[in-house]
């Protein structure tokens, strides 16, 4: 990746935590997203508020592990990062966030079902939701891992939401509509209960989404 390449990169992780701020789906120094980049990663940086954040802040995180002199200290997450990218090569950005109606759900340990269609954006007919583990640790990561198999976004116990795309911007827009479909079924809770979508109804559903929008 050249140096204009990276810089745009870098720029783009800035857009991105700044956006997930003005749309709610962050708050202070919560959340934080990662790129790939060359045979590592660049992560946000640990207690930086969105609005001091510069593409400079990025932290480079090598395939080993190694984190380079020099930097900012890398998000408390960066393991959780780390293991997303290196075990989905599908994978170019991710994106986690304590979106309120995605955090309320997983606080209570409630999966999303296929209470509208377009949780299928998560690329099953549900929104799984992984076990607890401390922040940071090996064990957050191994969960969630888990909980991303053939998926692009769960729910993390009492925690909050994650989700995975080829790129940065895609991940945001999945973890925009997960915190939709989140709000829609909280909302549905509280008035009585969802009607379900059935499994080959979402079964059509993914079908189609498969062909739906652009290929860019």
């Amino acid at each position: 990746m050249s140096t204009t390449e990276e810089g745009k990169l870098r720029t783009r992780m800035v857009e991105v935590m700044r956006a997930m701020d003005a749309r709610g789906l962050n708050r202070g120094t919560s959340g934080n997203v990662s790129a790939r980049f060359g045979d590592g990663m660049l992560v946000t940086p640990s207690g930086v508020p969105p609005e001091r954040l510069t593409p400079e802040s990025m932290v480079f995180v090598g395939a080993d592990d190694g984190i380079p002199e020099g930097q900012l200290k890398p998000s408390s997450e960066w393991r959780m990062h780390m293991q997303i990218l290196r075990r989905r090569p599908d994978v170019g950005g991710v994106v986690h966030c304590h979106s309120r109606h995605a955090t309320i759900l997983a606080c209570a340990g409630k999966p999303i079902p296929a209470v509208h269609y377009m949780v299928g954006v998560s690329g099953g007919a549900s929104v799984p939701v992984a076990p607890y583990a401390t922040f940071g640790s090996e064990d957050l990561a191994d969960a969630v891992v888990a909980a991303l198999d053939g998926r692009n976004a769960a729910l993390m116990a009492n925690h909050g939401q994650i989700a995975v795309a080829p790129s940065l911007g895609h991940a945001l827009l999945i973890a925009e509509e997960i915190e939709e479909q989140a709000a829609v079924y909280w909302g549905c809770l509280a008035i009585g209960g969802p009607n379900i979508l059935s499994d080959d109804q979402m079964a059509e559903i993914m079908t189609r989404f498969r062909s739906y929008g652009q290929k860019l």
